[in-house]
């Protein structure tokens, strides 16, 4: 049976708009688990010396790890009922995937970091402030990245259009739901990008600006 306008209307989009709204979860939890992770390793890099060569190791660790490879490590070997110290360790799907997205996160927070804190070493905090669009850019990298979760059932975006597309009797019915689904996302991350963009934008006329009138001055 193809589904109806009052189908798609009233079931298939708030359930698509909820998993949605998941992929954020999971991205946000991701970014911010990045940055508690990210910032330190970028201090450590900064300092040099051996903690600097270590915190670049680890990076460079972080950089390489392969996302579908975390999460179904994490998935599969950490037993359910898992505890340290008596405290239960068990992961929930959304908590899976974004641990999985972590890596990236901190190694992309490390390095974006880095190039921060040597601006302002540098006494160029407009710079520094690149920082801000660079990591709101990457949200929208792992809100991309956290479509993976359907692999594992977690109730995402796109597992919600990959749900009702199997109850599809014909193609074009299927075509139909990813079309709006590639819409909303597409919107939604457009959007997000766009932002970022006027953002890094303003910045880099502010940075204009300030070297104008650095000029002026010699």
């Amino acid at each position: 049976m193809a589904p109806s306008t009052e189908h798609l209307l009233f079931v298939f989009m708030p359930q698509l708009l909820t998993g949605m709204a998941v992929n954020f979860k999971i991205a946000a939890i991701a970014l911010l688990l990045g940055l508690t992770l990210g910032v330190p390793l970028a201090v450590a890099r900064l300092g040099g010396g051996a903690t600097g060569t270590v915190a670049s190791a680890l990076i460079g660790l972080l950089r390489a790890a392969p996302t579908f490879v975390v999460m179904f490590f994490l998935f599969n070997v950490i037993a359910k009922d898992a505890k340290i110290f008596g405290y239960a360790i068990a992961l929930s799907g959304v908590m899976t995937v974004a641990l999985s997205l972590v890596p990236y996160a901190a190694a992309y927070v490390a390095d974006n970091g880095l190039e921060a804190l040597q601006q302002l070493r540098k006494g160029a905090p407009l710079a520094a402030l690149l920082f801000v669009p660079n990591i709101g850019r990457s949200f929208f990298v792992l809100v991309m990245s956290s479509s993976a979760g359907a692999a594992i059932g977690v109730g995402e975006g796109i597992a919600v259009i990959l749900r009702e597309a199997e109850r599809m009797p014909t193609t074009n019915d299927k075509f139909v739901l990813f079309a709006i689904g590639v819409a909303c996302f597409g919107i939604a991350l457009q959007t997000g990008f766009f932002m970022i963009n006027l953002l890094k934008h303003r910045i880099g006329k502010l940075l204009a600006h300030h070297g104008t009138q650095a000029k002026d001055a010699d």
